[in-house]
């Protein structure tokens, strides 16, 4: 995929870390001329949930985004893909012979208003998929059963504290063919989803090569995915994570694309050859070695004498004005062996002071000075 592609079909209207309903109507709206879009239930506080149906193919593809509402890269992926999907391009008219999909492109309204994980109710709802206590819940599986797909896309964001297995280098995405059982079988549906893992991490490893992670495949049935591969429809879990000095999330945007892209122009004609589970095991499993700030070789004053430290500082998001703003905090002092920071900071001996000569300590803003350099939020200031 060219980069020209990409910038063809990406939605303009979309853009950084909060998308909300108010922001996705006007294209639903503007969708409606090329595909079938209506409002299938309603949240906990009554906000429309739409599903955009486009394709009149055989193979049944359902795909869900925003299940948790401060998780909004690949709804914005979901829209590229859709005005790509929806165009007069040759590769979409044939996609669209060969496919029905099925989009639920914000499936969590009121956490995405309050840019908060859980629903209204203070549910996380990607753990209520047996139960189905809450409305939104209860939609999706009332989706699945009656579109009854062929295919299951879960799509999410995960922290910028996932790196790609050994590698040093982030989880930019991350995928998993869902576990089915307690024991995490694998079986024909399961190794359907791991080949068209496999073709997508292909596709990206020549755009963000040794980036790409394999989530845990730890079984809980309440999650939407184990749920669905249970019930015998191949799942796929995408996981939009961190890109270096991407905190928006627009380089990791296109990958997202990217890796849908790839998946349509192979379900359709997808083959399980010998190899698959090998390969797909071949994928560096994700491990939480990242920081967002990590200092060495700083010296701090510590019980009246000098030692030289290693410490971390964690970016916390929080909705202020309708935009999502990232503060700095200190959260891991020394003991930070294997772990990376995605940006890093060699003191080099140099002197620690904090405002007001308190000691480091974990908790603090990372607002301090090391030697004649001001950090401010982390960042030199």
């Amino acid at each position: 995929m060219s980069h020209s592609f990409f910038t063809t079909y990406k939605e303009a209207a979309l853009s950084g870390r909060y998308l909300t309903l108010s922001h996705i109507t006007p294209l639903l709206e503007a969708l409606q001329r090329k595909a079938k879009v209506q409002v299938a239930g309603h949240s906990v506080e009554g906000e429309p949930i739409s599903v955009c149906v486009v394709g009149h193919g055989p193979v049944r593809v359902l795909l869900w985004s925003q299940m948790h509402g401060n998780e909004s890269t690949t709804t914005k992926a979901v829209f590229d893909i859709l005005n790509w999907l929806t165009s007069d391009e040759a590769s979409a008219v044939e996609a669209r012979s060969h496919y029905t999909f099925c989009f639920v492109p914000l499936l969590n309204p009121d956490g995405g208003r309050r840019y908060t994980r859980e629903n209204a109710n203070g549910v996380d709802l990607n753990r209520d998929m047996q139960t189905c206590t809450q409305p939104e819940s209860t939609l999706l599986r009332k989706i699945y059963d009656e579109f009854t797909p062929d295919w299951c896309f879960n799509l999410h964001d995960q922290r910028t504290i996932f790196g790609a297995g050994d590698s040093g280098k982030p989880a930019t995405v991350s995928f998993l063919a869902p576990a089915f059982d307690e024991a995490r079988s694998v079986n024909e549906c399961r190794l359907k989803a791991m080949a068209i893992i496999n073709k997508m991490t292909d596709a990206l490893q020549a755009v963000i090569p040794g980036q790409i992670g394999r989530f845990d495949d730890g079984f809980n049935l309440n999650c939407a995915g184990d749920t669905f591969q249970h019930l015998g429809t191949p799942t796929i879990l995408v996981e939009a994570g961190h890109f270096p000095g991407d905190y928006e999330r627009e380089k990791t945007r296109k990958c997202i694309f990217l890796a849908l892209l790839t998946s349509i122009q192979t379900i359709h004609e997808i083959d399980i050859v010998e190899g698959v589970l090998e390969k797909y095991v071949d994928i560096p499993q994700n491990k939480t070695v990242f920081f967002d700030f990590v200092y060495k070789n700083v010296a701090i004053n510590y019980d009246n004498s000098e030692i030289i430290a290693t410490f971390a500082a964690q970016f916390t998001e929080r909705l202020i004005e309708d935009k999502v703003v990232f503060e700095a905090f200190i959260v891991k002092i020394d003991n930070l062996e294997g772990y990376h920071g995605h940006i890093e900071f060699d003191a080099q001996g140099a002197l620690l002071t904090t405002p007001g000569g308190q000691p480091l300590q974990v908790g603090q803003k990372a607002d301090f000075r090391i030697g004649d350099l001001d950090f401010v939020n982390g960042s030199i200031g």
